[in-house]
């Protein structure tokens, strides 16, 4: 291979570039996870991540990628033959369904245009016509990395009040946390799912279950059978910062320095960042004349903008060429949309240089690829956040 020289413009919507100083804290010489110094660690890590979730509650890490959390939520409170309620939100949130119904779950899904979030109503709506309360679960996917939507979680629990149902509300956030605003014990949630590479600014390789009390009672008689995840055995020696095996020790390291970072620049902060770079990114978009998959306002997402590729142009094709000619990595459309869209990832440690930097990537593509546009892009984005304060920053 020949060295490229620059910088790697790591652009897809997760995992994130992940910061020096987390690095740094990682390179930390591996410690006895039996003995006190990592007890301490152990603590401090299970504390911090409580304050990213906004919860007093429980919050269980799992040396894993986000997809064992998934398995992890589900197993600990589903039996076979038990019914959710899920809603189509894109490629993620089929996959989720996929894997119930691997566990013997009978999933229902609420069918969507892979261009918007939940529709909360039609939640309300289905949840009233189960009078018999046979649906144990609603699940949902807070922020679809596959469309760059989001979904109106709060509005999800007030659905669930007003229906008088007494399903557990389950989310996955695994994209969401740490980026944009999502507060466990305020909006009701009952099993919140994350990972380590998104928001939270670091390689993959540890998931979360954030849990309620409703949830953990739910999961003592219910669930199916299960060792490794079961919440059980990860609560009762978590209290003095152990777990029941080994653990991603040198993972917590970093998990602990980058929330020390997130909380030095401030959740607020964080959350405005990265729906100004959203707004910027996809007013770029819309000025080189292309579409935004997510279509409903309110809707849009600060994570990652997906856009739409103009009939018979390949979206893989241009992102190979982006990739060759300015080293800039862009997401892939995932199933229904493969090769129609690719995605501008804008979350984790960016500013606004770097966001310039990455969309100039993508018009330079744009054009390399011989992919019809309207030149200026990079220009509007530029406008935009010169007009609009930087928070922490202009304020």
């Amino acid at each position: 291979m020949t060295h490229v020289s620059g910088r790697h413009f790591l652009q897809i919507p997760g995992p994130s570039p992940v910061p020096d100083r987390v690095l740094r804290a990682m390179s930390a010489q591996v410690i006895d996870h039996r003995s006190p110094e990592f007890g301490e660690l152990g603590l401090e890590a299970l504390a911090a991540i409580k304050t990213i979730f906004k919860t007093t509650q429980d919050v269980i890490i799992y040396p894993s990628s986000g997809t064992g959390a998934w398995e992890a939520a589900l197993a600990n409170v589903l039996r076979e033959g038990d019914s959710v309620l899920m809603y189509e939100t894109g490629h993620f949130a089929t996959l989720w369904k996929k894997m119930a119904e691997k566990l013997g779950i009978e999933a229902e899904f609420i069918g969507g245009d892979w261009r918007s979030g939940a529709d909360p109503d039609q939640i309300e709506q289905r949840l009233r016509a189960d009078s018999g309360h046979k649906i144990k679960a609603v699940c949902v996917v807070h922020n679809e990395t596959s469309t760059g939507s989001v979904s109106p979680i709060a509005d999800v629990r007030r659905a669930l009040d007003a229906a008088g149902h007494p399903a557990l509300l389950m989310v996955d956030t695994i994209s969401g946390l740490g980026s944009i605003d999502f507060r466990f014990d305020e909006w009701g949630v009952d099993v919140a799912v994350s990972g380590s590479q998104k928001g939270l600014m670091l390689p993959p390789g540890i998931s979360f279950n954030a849990v309620s009390a409703k949830a953990v009672e739910v999961s003592k008689a219910g669930g199916t059978r299960r060792s490794y995840w079961d919440w059980h055995d990860m609560i009762a020696i978590n209290a003095k910062g152990y777990f029941p095996y080994t653990p991603a020790t040198n993972m917590l390291y970093g998990l602990v320095e980058a929330i020390k970072m997130m909380h030095e620049e401030g959740l607020d902060t964080i959350f405005a960042r990265h729906q100004r770079h959203g707004a910027a990114t996809r007013a770029a978009v819309r000025a080189w004349g292309l579409d935004v998959l997510c279509n409903r306002q309110g809707h849009e997402s600060g994570v990652l903008t997906a856009v739409v590729m103009p009939e018979g142009h390949s979206a893989d094709h241009f992102r190979s060429e982006a990739l060759r000619h300015y080293n800039i990595s862009l997401g892939s459309g995932l199933s229904k949309v493969a090769d129609k869209i690719f995605r501008i990832g804008h979350l984790g440690d960016i500013n606004d240089l770097t966001l310039i930097g990455a969309l100039s990537g993508v018009e330079m593509g744009l054009a390399k690829a011989k992919v019809p546009h309207e030149k200026g892009g990079v220009g509007v984005a530029m406008q935009y956040l010169q007009e609009t304060p930087a928070p922490g920053i202009d304020a």
